[in-house]
C-alpha cells in the first residue's frame, strides 16, 4: 500500500472504529468479515474515503455494502486474492462531518478481510456514539441473510443465471428487526442451509447444517480451516432461531409421516439444538420459528410441540401471519418489511424485562 502525500491511513484496529457481527480478530489490525450483516463504521471529516479489503472468493461473484450518510452503495469485489483499493467517497467540495457503515452483504460465498480506511491527511476520525446495550442474534437461512432480496421483479429463475448481485443482508428481516428494536445484531445464517447435515441446500453435495455451523467462526471449509467460537464474545438478550424449512429437501419426511423415524431423529436434534442455545445463552429470550417462505405446517406443529415440552417460559414459539405461504422464493425486500414488524412487536410484548442484563 502506497499513500499520497494528501491520505492517511486508518487502520482496521483503530479504537474509535465500532464493529457489529461475529468477526474474526484473530488478526487486530485486520479483521475478517465472515457472516452477512457483520460490519465496520466510522464518523470522520473531510472529502475523501477509501477502503482496503482483500476478498478471499468460494462462489457467485461477491460485493460489500456501504452507506455513507445515509445513501447505500454496493460494491463489487475482485476474487484474485489481492488487496483491494475501494473508492467510497471523493469529493473536494465536502469537508463536512460524515458516517460511514461498511457491512457484508453476502453469506458464505466468500469472506473479506478489512484493513482499514484512507482518509483525508487532515481530516480526523471522531468517537461515535456508545452502542446499545441491546444485543440480538439469529440463527436461520436465507431470509436471515437477505439472499435474492433484492430481486424485487423475479428475474431469478431456474433458467437464469444468478450471480449474488441481488443479495443483500441489510434488508433482511434481521437486520430490519434489529434496527426496529435498536439493538446490536449478529447474523449466523446461511442460504439454503437446514438443521442437519446431508439435507437442505448448502454445500453441495456434501450438505451441511445449521447444527455443524452454530458453534464456529469460520465454517464454509471451502474458505479455509474451520475455527470454533468463542460465545462469551456476544452474549444476547434475545435468540431467532428460524430453522426449518430447508430440512424438506431433499425428503419432506414431516410431511409424509410426523411420527416416522426420520421426523423423531429430527426432532430430537431440534430439541438438543434448542438446548444448546439455551446454554450458552441461559437468560436469553429464545424465539422459535421458520419463515413465510412455502413450507408444510407439520414443520411448525413439530417446532410448537417441542417448545411445549422444554416447557422454558422464555424459549417461546412464533407464527408469521402468512408463515410458510407467503412466498414460494426466497423472501423479498417487502416481505422481510412485513416480517420484521411482526417479529419485533411480538419481542416487544416481552419488554422491558427482556433486555435487562443478569
Amino acid at each position: 500500500m502506497v499513500l499520497e502525500e494528501t491520505e492517511k491511513f486508518v487502520n482496521g484496529g483503530t479504537e474509535k472504529l465500532t464493529y457489529s457481527g461475529r468477526i474474526d480478530f484473530s488478526h487486530s489490525l485486520s479483521p475478517v468479515f465472515i457472516f452477512p450483516g457483520s460490519s465496520v463504521s466510522m464518523a470522520f471529516t473531510g472529502s475523501k474515503l477509501k477502503i482496503l479489503i482483500k476478498n478471499n472468493h468460494s462462489y457467485y461473484d461477491n460485493y460489500i455494502g456501504c452507506i455513507l450518510d445515509g445513501i447505500q452503495k454496493k460494491f463489487l469485489l475482485s476474487n484474485d486474492n489481492s488487496i483491494q483499493e475501494i473508492i467510497l467517497k471523493n469529493d473536494s467540495r465536502e469537508v463536512k462531518a460524515h458516517e460511514v457503515i461498511v457491512f457484508k452483504r453476502q453469506d458464505s460465498c466468500h469472506e473479506f478481510t478489512f484493513y482499514g480506511f484512507i482518509i483525508d491527511k487532515d481530516s480526523e476520525v471522531i468517537m461515535t456514539p456508545k452502542k446499545s446495550g441491546r444485543c440480538i442474534e439469529f440463527y436461520g437461512d436465507s431470509a436471515a441473510a437477505g439472499e435474492q432480496i433484492e430481486d424485487t421483479d423475479y428475474l431469478v429463475t431456474k433458467e437464469s443465471n444468478y450471480n449474488g448481485q441481488y443479495s443483500n443482508a441489510w434488508y433482511s428481516y434481521a437486520m430490519m428487526t434489529a434496527r426496529n428494536l435498536k439493538a446490536c445484531v449478529s447474523i449466523i445464517a446461511q442460504g439454503g442451509i437446514s438443521l442437519l447435515n446431508n439435507t437442505g441446500y448448502f454445500h453441495s453435495p456434501d450438505r451441511i447444517g445449521m447444527e455443524s455451523i452454530y458453534d464456529k467462526l469460520h465454517f464454509n471449509p471451502d474458505l479455509g480451516d474451520v475455527i470454533n467460537w468463542d460465545f462469551k464474545r456476544y452474549i444476547p438478550q434475545v435468540v431467532v432461531i428460524d430453522i426449518g424449512q430447508n430440512d424438506a429437501y431433499p425428503e419432506d419426511y414431516m410431511k409424509a409421516d410426523k411420527d416416522g423415524v426420520k421426523a423423531k431423529i429430527w426432532k430430537e436434534h431440534y430439541r438438543s439444538f434448542v438446548l444448546n442455545i439455551r446454554k450458552k445463552y441461559p437468560h436469553a429470550l429464545i424465539v422459535l420459528t421458520t419463515t413465510i417462505m412455502k413450507h408444510d405446517s407439520s414443520w411448525d406443529r413439530a417446532i410448537g410441540a417441542i417448545c411445549m415440552e422444554i416447557n422454558d417460559e422464555k424459549i417461546v414459539h412464533f407464527i408469521y401471519s402468512f408463515n410458510g405461504r407467503g412466498t414460494p422464493f426466497c423472501t423479498r425486500v417487502w416481505h422481510a418489511e412485513e416480517m420484521s414488524f411482526e417479529l419485533s412487536m411480538f419481542i416487544k410484548g416481552f419488554e422491558p424485562e427482556i433486555w435487562r442484563t443478569s
